[in-house]
């Protein structure tokens, strides 16, 4: 007997033996449903025999028989009834537990989330693909209506997929490309450091969504819920079917604030504060510049995260305005990094740390921050040692800067475009996906060894449109992307370390002469008239001074 769990309401398992209720009333459990009709296999003992050890055992004992490939609406309904009323935990069974982990889901739909939903099902071992439409119909047969069709369809639209809907529309008008999105408003993110440092406002890094959009793209406001890959469908919350010919799929990565106990009970109060939410960068500086003393902490978790260069960045700022304000010697200085070492990329380390020596930063590695008391402003970190031994460190503070967890979006990690990671699998060159030929991804969530930054992004987007329109017809010749990232580390105000690379940490320099010597503005628009990025990321690269920098240096050098 194999017994797959559920949750700690439910478990399901293939089909049992009187001799099996022993372990079971033994696991704790208290109530076992069979869902498996008398007499479809040979081997099969008769529900009436389960049932009189069961009931000698103390377990209650239910028959809901399901036909195999059979389970209808009212099938769920019946199990929801009484897995709802019934002593917990329950054991259910069939032939092989497929059926009752399909019960389970359909009854829970709308009660649980669909990714929650289909991650429960996953980690006990049964794929719920099949039936997706029906749980995010709330448990319902749907009417299998398909509510769009369109060439490309485009999943995300933030920075990834605003630049490769604009490319590929910029190569062929006549696209019929649709952006699926649910927000309302579109967030220069990058600027948000520059809101902690005290260099932006928090509204100049907001845009409505609309204003950026390419005009000639449909834009479908709502979120996914699922998608179907063998059905060339995309499952909208409501169970909305869109179909498409070629499917990008960017919705960039989700901030797993949960993961570090205590932290969503303080932040933005107590001196917890973090640069990768919009309405806390501000609190960031509040913090910053009314600081004259004490212990400010910044912390970095394992990787990946998007821009990694922040939670350096946010140190580096906060340390300027002190330096500036003639009160850091009176300040101690901790940053707190998961990984070994400062910056991924070695060759921009020695920049880095003449700046960590100015500000007298003490560098901590191979610490992760774990639990935070806010009222109590103390922080633990678990520290790992080069055996793998940990331990845990605690530090008090009077601010910290906390970088949260990062990983996909749960509508991601449970669907069949993920690898085993839960990020979305394509090719490292062609950005393609390994499984799905008609499928593409860029950005944040997917899954090639290159850092999750904007300017990534800028490089991956011609790459996927060239890719996508040559995979139509549209176009002629294979891109392939190199892994440029570009992380401009502002180490204080005016002053950057750009650190521009490729796969494997080569140095990939790329800005030209008349971007340094601005002898030739008229190219600012050209770039803007290109959309490659959408224009508040270059208003926001130049209001910030982060493009002034010098191309092909032989080692990385701070320029004003």
């Amino acid at each position: 007997m194999k017994i797959n769990t559920v949750d700690t309401e439910i478990s399901v398992s293939p089909q049992i033996a009187p001799t099996d209720i022993a372990e079971i009333a033994r696991a704790g459990f208290k109530t076992i449903v069979c869902n498996r009709p008398d007499g479809e296999g040979n081997d099969q003992p008769l529900f009436h025999e389960i049932e009189e050890v069961a009931k000698k055992a103390g377990l209650e004992c239910h028959y809901l028989p399901v036909e195999s490939g059979k389970v209808t609406d009212e099938d769920a309904d019946a199990f929801g009834t009484l897995l709802d009323g019934a002593p917990k935990p329950v054991f259910a069974y069939c032939r092989t537990g497929t059926r009752s982990i399909t019960l389970w889901s359909l009854s829970r739909a709308g009660k649980i989330a669909l990714p929650d939903v289909l991650t429960k099902a996953k980690q006990a071992g049964y794929d719920m693909s099949g039936v997706v439409r029906r749980v995010a119909n709330k448990g319902k047969m749907p009417s299998g209506a398909v509510d769009g069709k369109y060439d490309v369809v485009i999943v995300g639209a933030g920075a990834a997929g605003i630049s490769v809907a604009s490319s590929m529309l910029a190569r062929a008008p006549d696209l019929d490309v649709a952006i699926i999105d649910p927000a309302d408003i579109h967030y220069y993110q990058p600027g948000w450091t520059l809101v902690g440092g005290g260099v932006f406002e928090a509204d100049e890094t907001v845009r409505t969504l609309s204003s950026v959009l390419p005009g000639n793209v449909h834009w479908i406001k709502a979120a996914v819920a699922a998608f179907e890959p063998d059905k060339n469908s995309v499952l909208l919350e409501g169970c909305r079917v869109i179909e498409y010919g070629r499917l990008v799929v960017c919705p960039g990565l989700k901030l797993d604030w949960h993961k570090v106990e205590g932290l969503d009970d303080t932040l933005g109060k107590n001196g917890v504060t973090s640069n990768y939410r919009f309405d806390l960068a501000p609190y960031t500086w509040k913090l910053v510049s009314g600081m004259r003393e004490g212990t400010a902490l910044f912390t970095q978790p394992p990787m990946p995260i998007k821009c990694a260069g922040a939670p350096q960045k946010a140190m580096y700022l906060s340390a300027d305005h002190w330096h500036r304000q003639g009160v850091l010697k009176n300040i101690d200085i901790g940053f707190y990094n998961a990984g070994g070492v400062l910056f991924g990329v070695k060759d921009y380390v020695p920049a880095l740390m003449e700046y960590v020596e100015k500000y007298n930063a003490n560098l901590m590695f191979s610490h992760n921050l774990t639990a935070i008391d806010g009222p109590a402003k103390k922080a633990w970190f678990t520290k790992t040692d080069g055996e793998g031994k940990t331990e845990t460190v605690e530090r008090s503070f009077d601010m910290i800067h906390v970088c949260p967890p990062q990983c996909a979006p749960d509508f991601i990690r449970v669907s069949p475009l993920a690898d085993a990671a839960g990020w979305v699998d394509v090719d490292q060159n062609t950005l393609r996906h390994k499984t799905y030929e008609n499928i593409w991804s860029l950005g944040d969530v997917m899954n090639a060894p290159n850092a999750k930054t904007a300017a990534a992004a800028r490089m991956q987007a011609p790459v996927v449109a060239q890719n996508v329109l040559t995979d139509m017809g549209k176009g002629s010749g294979v891109s392939h992307y190199n892994g440029y990232g570009s992380c401009p580390l502002t180490v204080e105000r005016g002053k950057i370390v750009l650190a521009e690379f490729g796969y494997g940490g080569k140095l990939l320099p790329s800005f030209p002469s008349w971007l340094i010597n601005g002898k030739q503005p008229s190219r600012l628009a050209w770039l803007l008239k290109e959309k490659i990025l959408p224009p508040v990321y270059w208003e926001g690269m130049l209001r910030g001074r982060e493009w002034l920098v010098k191309p092909k240096v032989a080692k990385p050098e701070i320029v004003n």
